[in-house]
């Protein structure tokens, strides 16, 4: 099979001896080209001229957001059913290996945190075609794997981003620091500026952020996971956790809930919808807006739906 392989060097938790071990592996089974991504964008760029060519498969070694810059790629060149500009043709089989310092996605797969052992398995999966369709989430015209957000988290990330372009590693301890000074410094916690708007729903106002998951966990405290939306899965719509009110008291009971909760936070303050086919955030001034961890820009609006059955993925 033809394949290709696109590898982020600068992922954080791969090292350029366990990437050349990684390529060996796979090319001793695959017909496999290889491209390391050179700057932002690059990996969609090469992803969709394999999907154009017809590659049958893609990996991926790298974060989150490689992977998800690989299926925009991919999926900018087959668009799936249900999706706009859906052509029919199938996209290619993606695989993706964990080598981010989150890697949610890998995760909410059931690979290994490991890439070399995530490679063993990828290439125990091919001969036996274990594969899976998966839904995902469409951010007007961008897609996500497992989440996106609008508001406290998205500026959060916005501001790691920035301190890993000056040099700073990604870490738990990073993400904890940047969202406590964020919260308490930073973010307008007395107007909120968020509305929800469903078809046949009357609006809700009053919102501070917005956070949605086409899986869960929505992410990872270190090896710990954090669920937002508990029930959100790969084969349900979209799910929405919002807050009306973001004092300092009622945000740490919901991270706490988060944290230990199987059912999810709760509280009169909360919001939470499940498996929604689409709904659109409005914002009363620019917003931070996340998607599957990577800062994409301000919104003022973002309309989200749920794309069932878009992507098959090698498990």
């Amino acid at each position: 099979m033809r394949a290709l392989l696109i590898v982020n060097p600068y992922a954080t938790s791969t090292t350029a001896v366990r990437r050349e071990v990684i390529t060996h592996a796979l090319a001793s089974e695959l017909d496999l080209d290889v491209v390391q991504t050179r700057y932002r964008g690059h990996a969609a760029h090469v992803a969709e001229g394999a999907a154009r060519e017809g590659l049958g498969l893609v990996l991926t070694l790298g974060g989150d957001g490689t992977v998800n810059e690989a299926v925009n790629g991919m999926l900018r060149a087959c668009p799936p059913a249900g999706a706009p500009g859906a052509s029919g043709a199938p996209a290619p089989l993606l695989a993706a290996l964990p080598g981010g310092s989150a890697n949610v996605f890998t995760r909410a797969l059931g690979l290994p945190a490991d890439p070399v052992d995530a490679t063993g398995q990828i290439l125990g999966s091919l001969p036996a075609g274990r594969t899976r369709t998966i839904g995902l989430g469409l951010a007007g015209r961008r897609y996500f794997c497992f989440n996106a957000g609008l508001g406290l988290d998205a500026e959060v990330v916005r501001v790691v981003e920035g301190l890993r372009a000056r040099g700073r590693a990604a870490s738990a301890a990073l993400y904890v620091r940047t969202t406590v000074r964020q919260f308490t410094t930073v973010t307008d916690r007395r107007a909120p500026a968020l509305t929800l708007e469903r078809d046949g729903e009357p609006a809700m106002d009053g919102l501070f952020l917005g956070i949605v998951s086409n899986t869960s966990p929505w992410t990872y405290l270190g090896q710990r996971p954090v669920h937002a939306s508990p029930r959100a899965g790969f084969d349900t719509g979209l799910d929405l956790f919002a807050l009306r009110k973001l004092s300092a008291l009622g945000t740490l009971n919901a991270l706490r809930q988060m944290l230990g909760r199987d059912d999810g936070p709760a509280g009169r303050h909360v919001v939470s919808l499940h498996d929604q086919p689409a709904f659109t955030l409005r914002a009363d001034r620019p917003m931070a807006f996340q998607v599957d961890g990577e800062y994409v820009g301000e919104r003022e609006h973002v309309i989200l739906r749920s794309i069932p059955n878009a992507l098959r993925v090698l498990v």
